[in-house]
């Protein structure tokens, strides 16, 4: 069996993920080159913003982020320049960071994503187009992508509300007989957001990624710039696993894993582990195939990463959504 979850825009880890992402907008749109390195932490009456900034805009962060939360809460801001010893790596056209990227497709689904992931996102979207409120999906398939076990937590909605909507988008699924439902397991509750819990940018990778049962390298997206390649790296990864997926009617799904030195233009490695139809699996070095695309700015100048876009990747993941990296 296999398992995913997805939360809502208003989940308190998803609004810092957007403040961040909505602070990287904003200074894009004034100075196409800013880097930006924000992460935020909410809950209780106060969010906090801290991290760096290297930028000829202005931008009012307090204003950002009370867009996304409301007036209601206070807002610290604690934001320095980037480190002069990063900026030295970068400004040669390294990247920002070490890290390891992973980039994934699969045939499961149109979406080219893992169809729990599909799955538990398809139905958080669906209730949250009526219920517009902090929640959580999870859903559970066996080997025969039959939908086993339905989770919905969902502040401010009752368990009849949610039984009639779940029951709704049930009908085109494939269901095994004697699904297990669970709606509001803990009873329905109306604090949420912010007020329930503490939010922290970064918190939700498997949701961001590809859900928990593909590796994820362990670096957040939100609230950096494209020379931090846990951020561009990651995204030419998706999009070099489609192609692979897309040019060949025989393959499975495709992984791709990048790691980069910090300061150093080109990859360490990038290997490609196919896996096809008929079960056997291939894993190839194409390091000297794709080392001139994976260089930070080839990245950035192939997916256009210098505009302003970033917000609405927050949202619902940032694979499987149409961005320019699919």
């Amino acid at each position: 069996m296999k398992t995913a979850e997805c939360v809502t825009p208003k989940h308190p880890d998803k609004m810092c993920d957007r403040i961040s992402d909505a602070i990287l907008d904003e200074c894009l749109r004034q100075d196409k080159n800013s880097r930006v390195a924000v992460e935020v932490m909410g809950g209780h009456g106060i969010v906090t913003i801290t991290g760096e900034l290297t930028t000829e805009a202005f931008v009012d962060c307090r204003a950002v982020a009370q867009k996304i939360v409301e007036d209601k809460y206070g807002v610290q801001v604690n934001i320095v320049q980037q480190s002069p010893e990063i900026a030295r790596g970068v400004d040669g056209g390294g990247a920002g960071d070490q890290g390891i990227m992973i980039g994934y497709a699969t045939g499961e689904t149109k979406q080219l994503i893992p169809l729990e992931v599909f799955l538990s996102r398809d139905l958080a979207r669906f209730i949250y187009q009526k219920f517009s409120y902090d929640g959580k999906t999870q859903i559970t398939i066996d080997d025969k992508q039959n939908i086993v076990a339905v989770v919905v937590s969902f502040q401010n909605t009752k368990r009849a509300e949610l039984k009639k909507m779940v029951d709704i988008w049930l009908k085109d699924k494939r269901v095994r007989r004697g699904v297990n439902i669970h709606l509001n397991p803990a009873g329905d509750w109306s604090v949420g957001g912010f007020e329930a819990d503490t939010g922290v940018t970064g918190r939700k990778l498997a949701v961001d990624n590809y859900g928990p049962n593909i590796p994820i390298g362990g670096g957040c997206f939100s609230g950096k710039d494209a020379t931090k390649v846990d951020r561009s790296g990651a995204y030419l990864a998706r999009k070099v696993a489609v192609e692979i997926l897309r040019a060949d009617a025989t393959i499975d799904n495709v992984l791709i894993q990048v790691s980069y030195a910090i300061g150093k233009k080109y990859p360490l490695e990038i290997v490609a582990d196919i896996a096809f139809k008929d079960g056997q699996r291939e894993r190839l070095d194409k390091t000297e195939e794709y080392r001139e695309r994976f260089v930070p700015s080839n990245i950035i100048r192939e997916l256009k990463l210098k505009e302003p876009q970033f917000e609405k990747t927050a949202e619902w993941g940032h694979f499987g959504n149409g961005f320019s990296w699919e």
